[in-house]
């Protein structure tokens, strides 16, 4: 009875949200303790113990890996990959694209330098099927990243993934795998490192105020004004056409009524998904909905205000003496601050990118070929590749704009942080000359250790405690609403874990710190980093010839007598990949272990092509 009772108290929303939260944490190393006030949180402290903390870190990320890798559709996913199909006349199944490690020793053994025992390339993954497999390539990428240590998601705005085959093998075994995307925004280490964050360019301007830089203040200052679409405002007399040029605090006032009255309209639309309803390419229409003139009214009155107090010393024409005297105003200095904030808000996930996976896949990582595909993700190919995606009128600024708005897309940096605090064999000592890949000789490219940041976030939650979380903070408010639609703010996740927590009364920001301590690396591509990131430079200083036709044999050739053929010499390395074998019973580290189901998908045969 007591039981049947406890199992109804915990079908309840609040009861639910708090049990699954604990449980995860728990399960992480943290402490509650309860008193007469409520629950008292103590996370895991890091590990003085290099191999612990590390074993600590694996297990937070398996909780979310294991959950999802438990999921039937996975389970089909992952097991429909492993069984054998016909493509022309033989069978094949992903087992083909893992090269077996008793070959790659043996090739070894017959070429030491490597250059004919591993022939690696750049393969961009986009919608099309791998021509030697008749895998979709998104599915390949797919599923070696199964093998992660951490849960596999996509990425919100911009992602390119990328794979890392071997010509020498039959069918281009995979090598392994890398992802360039939008970049997390605030990275306060990658920032100052950058000499863009808000205080050090502003710091920097003080101390140098030149002709340039006057005059990008004030075509910044002209820009954000120039890409806000204004003709509803002004026929709905939320404006005034004299108030573009000479603004006011009465039109500024009017202009943040307007967005916070659009704002509660968008919330409250049976049809919240309207944005994504409307054919993309109608700039107008987009603009015009309630997100979007909630977004641009509160835009404007921000461009305004920055006008009418910057714009004064700035304004219609621009000077070195102009710039000093708004430097040395208290008023017109805060609203320069917002201008850079915002620069560098609409430039960072445009020049910059996040290198969201990098790896090397079994039998090659024994080989240190995960510094192979660090150097390869920025390598000529990705970024000729990116921009050329990319190239494209945005969708969030065009819809700002009310018609095309295409954004830089040549990129100044890319950054990524390691999995562990203690350090990363990856990206530690990973330079290469300049001068491989075409640039400067004299000069060296590849991963600076920008600094150490504490990271924060929800990946020690599982999906069905982030579930309970919302389903309790919108029982409890029923204006609560978060949506995953593209122009509605980042991290759809964050945002639901934060409201369930301050629901439920618990102390939010603590929560989210999930103990651990990561390394910011940054890869910069550029000479003029910090001028062309903001936007002062309009044209890139490549390190590098971004034109280059053969950058991937280049950087291959570099790896293989850098780093592999020492490896290869090794005789641990040589056992290490020689245990990966493609014979029945197949034991290959490249391969999916799936967890422990409750029996819902049966482990389909094993049928292992020879290569």
């Amino acid at each position: 009875m007591a039981l049947a009772k406890l199992g109804d108290l915990y079908v309840q929303p609040t009861l639910a949200a708090a049990a699954h939260t604990v449980i995860d944490l728990v399960a992480q190393g943290w402490t509650v303790q309860v008193d007469r006030l409520g629950p008292l949180f103590s996370p895991p402290a890091p590990r003085s113990d290099r191999a612990a903390e590390k074993a600590r870190i694996r297990s937070q990320e398996h909780l979310r890996r294991d959950e999802q890798l438990r999921k039937p559709s996975v389970r089909r996913f992952v097991l429909g990959m492993e069984q054998p199909h016909v493509h022309g006349d033989r069978l094949v199944s992903i087992f083909d694209l893992m090269r077996d490690g008793r070959e790659l020793s043996a090739a070894l053994d017959e070429d030491p330098i490597g250059s004919t025992a591993i022939r690696p390339y750049v393969q961009v993954v986009d919608d099309s099927t791998c021509t030697l497999t008749g895998f979709r390539l998104q599915d390949i990428w797919r599923y070696f990243r199964h093998t992660w240590s951490n849960a596999y998601a996509s990425v919100p705005g911009r992602s390119m993934s990328i794979l890392i085959r071997d010509a020498v093998t039959p069918y281009h075994a995979v090598i392994g795998l890398a992802a360039v995307s939008s970049p997390i925004v605030q990275i306060a280490e990658r920032d100052t490192w950058m000499g863009w964050e808000t205080d050090t360019f502003v710091r920097g301007l003080s101390e140098e105020p030149t002709e340039k830089a006057a005059r990008w203040v004030a075509s910044r200052i002209q820009a954000q004004q120039d890409e806000i679409y204004v003709y509803d405002l002004l026929r709905d007399g939320v404006l005034q056409p004299s108030d573009l040029t000479a603004p006011t605090d009465d039109a500024i006032a009017r202009l943040n009524a307007d967005a916070e009255r659009h704002r509660q309209r968008h919330h409250r639309s049976a049809s919240i998904r309207q944005v994504r309803s409307i054919d993309r390419g109608d700039w107008v229409a987009r603009a015009q909905t309630d997100l979007f003139r909630s977004k641009r009214a509160a835009a404007l009155a921000e461009a305004l205000d920055i006008r009418m107090v910057l714009g004064s010393h700035l304004l219609p024409e621009s000077s070195v003496e102009g710039l000093r005297h708004a430097l040395q105003d208290a008023r017109a200095r805060t609203q320069l601050r917002r201008l850079v904030r915002r620069a560098r808000g609409e430039r960072v996930g445009t020049v910059i990118a996040d290198l969201t996976v990098c790896g090397a896949i079994a039998p090659y990582n024994a080989l240190a070929a995960g510094k192979l595909v660090g150097a390869l993700a920025v390598s000529p190919t990705v970024l000729e590749a990116y921009q050329r995606k990319y190239n494209r009128p945005s969708e969030i600024a065009s819809s700002m704009a009310g018609r095309p708005v295409v954004r830089e897309s040549r990129l100044s940096l890319i950054a990524t942080t390691s999995l562990y605090g203690t350090g990363s064999s990856q990206y530690n000592r990973l330079y290469w000359p300049a001068d491989v890949l075409g640039g400067p000789a004299g000069q060296r490219m590849g991963f600076h250790e920008l600094g150490r940041s504490r990271s924060y976030g929800t990946s020690h939650l599982t999906d069905e405690s982030v579930k309970a979380l919302l389903r309790f903070s919108v029982l409890k408010d029923s204006s609560v609403r978060v949506n995953s639609l593209f122009g509605e703010g980042v991290s759809p996740r964050l945002r639901k874990v934060r409201l369930g927590l301050s629901a439920l009364g618990w102390p939010t920001d603590d929560l989210l710190k999930h103990g651990r301590e990561r390394i910011v690396y940054g890869v910069p591509l550029v000479s003029n980093l910090t001028d062309y990131s903001i936007g002062v430079d309009s044209t890139p200083d490549y390190l590098l010839d971004t034109e280059v036709e053969d950058g991937d044999q280049r950087i291959a050739d570099w790896w293989l007598v850098r780093w592999a053929a020492r490896r290869a010499a090794q005789e641990p390395v040589r056992d290490a990949m020689q245990a990966h074998r493609l014979t029945r019973p197949i034991t290959h580290g490249a391969r999916v272990r799936l967890p422990e189901s409750d029996g819902a998908v049966d482990q389909l045969p094993l049928m292992a092509q020879p290569s």
